[in-house]
């Protein structure tokens, strides 16, 4: 299984891979310092977003399982979220 982090940022949705540790930290410094820039990587390669973070916006994160794309959701038992990346 791999996890994939799923960030919320007034109502846009970002998908990540794992480790997010340092972003969320990034964000947080960001948030505490009265706002700032933080960028946010994509799934797959490219260059990421550049969003600016500042007290009181609402960010939401969510870690979604998402099953080995070898097997099929029934042999696994896992829970498949559909999503545009």
């Amino acid at each position: 299984m791999a996890i994939v982090n799923r960030l919320s940022v007034d109502g846009r949705d970002y998908f990540l891979p794992d480790p997010v540790t340092e972003l969320k930290n990034e964000i947080l410094n960001a948030i505490k310092q009265g706002g700032g820039y933080v960028n946010i990587p994509p799934l797959r390669g490219g260059p990421g977003i550049d969003i600016l973070f500042s007290p009181g916006m609402p960010v939401t994160w969510t870690q979604i399982d998402v099953g080995d794309q070898g097997a099929s959701a029934e042999d696994s038992g896992a829970v498949t979220d559909e999503f545009d990346v």
